[in-house]
């Protein structure tokens, strides 16, 4: 096993998608993510651990394992918030790379241009940054 990659943030979302592996990849494309660590998949082809860096703080997922009392459930109650510096091209880079609009970004009532979008593993993902001058 290769050493442990840097733990970058203070608080790290830890998602649980179908297709772990799969999700790192795309966040690749959709939200320039750097690629620190996938565990190898198992014998069922699912994927234990990946970890990626985007926008300088870490994300971790796994694939479900319902056998061990972690299954699959839609994600509910919560969004990714992404702290950018233009909201328009990283909003722009993921709708390309197949996320769906959920709000296109806007200057909103508190100082901020705002969006939302929904990731192909059913994540809603928050752009946040300055409004344009």
């Amino acid at each position: 096993m290769s050493e442990t990659p840097q733990v970058k943030g203070g608080i790290v979302p830890y998602l649980t998608v179908d297709g772990a592996a799969e999700a790192a990849d795309f966040y690749t494309r959709a939200f320039a993510a750097e690629i620190a660590q996938i565990m190898p998949p198992d014998d069922k082809g699912r994927t234990m651990h990946a970890h990626v860096y985007i926008n300088g703080n870490s994300l971790m997922m796994s694939d479900a394992y319902p056998e061990h009392g972690h299954a699959l459930q839609q994600p509910a109650a919560f969004s990714v918030m992404l702290k950018v510096d233009d909201a328009d091209a990283w909003y722009g880079r993921a709708i390309a790379a197949g996320c769906t609009a959920i709000m296109p970004p806007a200057d909103m009532f508190w100082g901020d241009r705002y969006g939302q979008l929904k990731d192909p593993f059913g994540v809603i993902w928050a752009v946040n940054g300055p409004v344009k001058g």
